[in-house]
């Protein structure tokens, strides 16, 4: 097992087509949709690189030249900056990737699962552990929730995966694990099924998208036939990946936003519209100002 060494690769899966958020996606990625003045996909580039990762590979499609184009130099853009005095701005965009930060893009061939768009970054990892982040999660927390994740890591030198507590009725929307009943959110997790029905599902602990696997779980894709809705998936790989070496949950400190969702999208435009350092008290008053409107009504 490869769990001492440092964790300096993560894998972004964004070949997804965006269906949910139609027609918004039709011509631009989901992930390029915008938090207040970021795209999703910033924030968990950001907070994989707050946790030390250096190398960001990013699972494409043809549709996904905003992806690139958005983490690319923009020569044009800088020198205009430039030539205004716009500092602030220009440094901003100087720095959407820093320094000695490397953007590599893979593309996926055929839309095959998530598990499917891990395999795809397989010759970019090597014998190397790694990070898997998903755009749609968006979490906020003091402390990243890939950082607390590292920690576990180091620790235990075992994969990580993230976990939270779900109502029961949702469990057909997420991987749900099996932990003893001692735990008390962070632990080795006794198995893991793929979107149960809520009478099957051994606990009330989901998966998020967040993960910091070994590089073992490659050999287990390669060989892993199509599950659920006839995909590749990554959830019944961690669960082979369960017979062979310890595999660790952990219950985050912080609040993950599902921006796969419209509602869950929304929530963090506001959640994260209120602490914004510019527009945040405007922005509270503006909302102060709907809810006491009579025309406002919950029914």
């Amino acid at each position: 097992m490869s769990g001492g060494r440092i964790v300096t690769k993560a894998i972004f899966p964004v070949a997804g087509l965006g269906t949910r958020f139609l027609p918004a996606t039709k011509a631009s990625p989901k992930e390029m949709l915008p938090i207040v003045d970021k795209p999703l996909i910033q924030y968990v580039v950001e907070e994989a690189v707050r946790a030390g990762i250096t190398e960001l590979i990013f699972v494409t499609s043809s549709s996904k030249r905003a992806i690139e184009d958005h983490f690319d130099t923009n020569y044009e853009l800088e020198q205009r900056l430039q030539q205004q005095g716009k500092t602030e701005l220009l440094e901003m965009v100087q720095n959407i990737v820093p320094k000695g930060v490397d953007c590599i893009y893979v593309r996926q061939p055929q839309a095959l699962g998530l598990g499917h768009a891990v395999l795809c970054a397989r010759q970019v990892i090597g014998n190397e552990p790694f990070a898997v982040l998903l755009a749609d999660d968006l979490i906020d927390a003091p402390k990243s929730c890939l950082e607390q994740m590292m920690e576990c890591y180091h620790e235990t030198q075992s994969s990580v995966i993230a976990v939270q507590e779900i109502a029961p009725a949702d469990s057909e929307k997420y991987g749900v694990i099996d932990v003893d009943k001692n735990w008390l959110g962070q632990g080795a997790i006794r198995a893991i099924v793929e979107k149960p029905k809520p009478a099957d599902a051994p606990s009330q602990y989901g998966v998020v998208g967040r993960y910091v696997l070994t590089p073992e779980i490659f050999t287990l894709l390669a060989k892993q036939p199509p599950g659920r809705g006839g995909e590749i998936q990554l959830t019944d790989a961690i669960a082979r990946l369960l017979t062979e070496q310890k595999v660790m949950a952990l219950a985050f400190n912080g609040v993950r936003y599902d921006c796969g969702s419209k509602l869950g999208y929304m929530q963090a435009m506001i959640a994260l519209g209120l602490k914004h350092p510019e527009l945040g008290l405007d922005f509270k008053t503006f909302l102060h100002n709907i809810v006491k409107n009579e025309a406002f009504s919950l029914s």
